[in-house]
């Protein structure tokens, strides 16, 4: 195999997949990248086993083959690269030749024989979604992360589904891990064509691999098949094996019932909780927080360290509220949420609190709260 590539075709791929081929497995040939020439392109493929990618590039080839090459040093070469101008050739037993008339690499491969299997799917119902949105879906949800040891689906994954009425359509993104929750919404005209599709379960690991990929501009294809996530952005694809399991009955959840709406600062809330989570530690993680008449003091006691008290006047009438919450949850939402004013849903000591922005209503985020 040989071929010449200029490297601001695929130095941003190659950026990218480190997370994938940087992940450790069971197989060393995952820390590879394969390499396919074919015609006038080359084909990088790179998998955990979990997640897989596939892009198509131009080259100037002047003999098909397919290497396997360590990604993290071929990235690294081609970064620093003098040229932009790449000739990359297979030698022989897998040794490969990365060169320009200056700079020669001889870089030892594996058998690209040996590289698992990347799903090819056809016939898959895609469906467009600006990269900017799905993007922000993703960022909203993959806050709430998990034990690493923890083998519970809904905790490891992303709850995907599609919603339909009469009125309106909508794709909706699920986080949680028992403590909070969040939920995005994206809203389709009704008469948008959106397949139809069972809810399904998508691993957080592999989202934020998709992430990396986004742009802020254009628009990607989404879909699923066979038991995976598909997303397809210009030549290059992304595939996620799907999490088997039930995810949690949410929906009683998020109903409001008979509490108060309080409408916040955004940025003053943030750095009120952030100036109260100067005393927490791993062992007192928790905040009072009194809601009285046009009132909230919130207080943080740790024996180890201090003791610490600020209070914010607010528009609340009612019977007062104590309540304990983990501040840095908050401080997690209200670093997400795009409103300059937030509004801050409490029912009672037992209820969760709802966040929401003033105006921007496709994302909830909701608090459980702590014992006293």
């Amino acid at each position: 195999m040989k071929f010449t590539i200029n490297k601001n075709e695929i130095i941003n791929a190659l950026s990218n997949i480190q997370g994938i081929t940087g992940r450790k497995s069971n197989l060393a040939i995952t820390e590879t990248v394969l390499i396919q020439a074919i015609s006038s392109k080359i084909k990088f493929i790179a998998t955990d086993l979990e997640t897989g990618f596939v892009g198509l590039y131009h080259a100037s080839v002047d003999s098909e083959g397919s290497i396997a090459i360590n990604a993290r040093k071929f990235y690294e070469i081609v970064k620093d690269f003098p040229s932009n101008e790449i000739l990359i050739e297979e030698v022989e037993n897998y040794w490969i030749k990365i060169s320009n008339k200056n700079v020669n690499y001889q870089i030892v491969g594996m058998n690209p024989d040996d590289f698992p299997e990347v799903p090819v799917l056809d016939n898959v119902d895609f469906f467009n979604i600006k990269a900017s949105t799905l993007r922000k879906m993703i960022e909203k949800t993959v806050i709430i992360t998990g034990a690493t040891d923890d083998k519970r689906a809904h905790i490891n994954g992303i709850y995907f589904e599609r919603i339909k009425d009469d009125d309106q359509q909508q794709i909706r993104m699920v986080s949680t891990d028992g403590s909070r929750l969040m939920l995005v919404d994206h809203i389709y005209d009704k008469n948008f064509n959106l397949p139809s599709g069972q809810g399904i379960i998508i691993p957080k690991k592999g989202l934020n691999e998709v992430n990396k990929f986004l742009s802020y501009d254009g628009n990607v294809q989404i879909g699923n098949k066979d038991n995976n996530f598909i997303i397809k952005k210009d030549s290059e694809t992304i595939i996620i094996r799907l999490l088997e399991g039930n995810f949690p009955q949410y929906g009683d959840i998020v109903k409001k019932e008979g509490g108060h709406d309080i409408i916040l600062e955004k940025n003053i809330f943030l750095m009120m909780l952030k100036r109260m989570s100067i005393l927490s530690s791993e062992n007192y993680k928790g905040a009072i927080f009194n809601f009285n008449e046009n009132k909230l003091i919130v207080s943080v006691t740790n024996p180890d360290i201090g003791e610490s008290k600020e209070d914010l006047d607010i528009g609340f009438k009612g019977k007062p509220i104590e309540v304990s919450f983990n501040p840095r949850y908050f401080i997690e939402i209200l670093n997400i949420i795009d409103d300059d004013k937030i509004i801050l849903y409490i029912t009672n000591e037992e209820k969760p609190c709802f966040i929401e922005g003033e105006k921007d209503k496709t994302f909830l985020s909701v608090i459980m709260p702590m014992r006293i």
